[in-house]
């Protein structure tokens, strides 16, 4: 497995990426990730995830944004922003090396902590992150569930 940015030669391909229909609630879809990306460029982090020559998923970091400027301007914080891993490529471990990936560029920065939100119902990723060791803040983020992981 392995990240590649994202290029002129595979951004069509990024764009096709699709979740299964059951999740299409959970995560926007790729093109809106990487219009982010270009309206946010100083803090988004896109990658496509691939499994040789095969693009299995897409993710997105948030690297040292403020949280809440009109709270604490010194809480800024790096994370998981978006995942989508492709129908037919889930449950192999994609997801696992997306989120490592993520940490791992996060500790390279001199981050402690990983941030991710998810959607709090049925059927969503919480028992995904809560199993890669993300615990609830009991926060909430555009009425998402914000869960932080200690990197030291």
């Amino acid at each position: 497995m392995r990240l590649e940015r994202i290029t002129p030669e595979n951004y069509e391909a990024a764009l096709a990426l699709s979740v299964r229909p059951d999740q299409e609630d959970l995560v926007e879809p790729v093109v809106k990730s990487l219009a982010e990306a270009y309206v946010y460029p100083e803090h988004a982090w896109p990658r496509l995830i691939y499994d040789g020559d095969v693009l299995v998923g897409f993710l997105m970091a948030f690297l040292d944004i403020p949280w809440d400027p009109d709270r604490d301007p010194d809480d800024r914080r790096s994370g998981l922003w978006r995942l989508n891993i492709a129908a037919d490529a889930q449950g192999r471990g994609y997801g696992s090396f997306a989120v490592d990936a993520v940490c791992q560029e996060i500790r390279a920065r001199g981050g402690t902590r990983a941030y991710v939100t998810w959607e709090p119902r049925a059927g969503g990723p919480e028992p995904f992150y809560l199993k890669l060791g993300f615990r609830p803040t009991g926060e909430q983020s555009g009425g998402q569930t914000v869960g932080v992981l200690d990197l030291s």
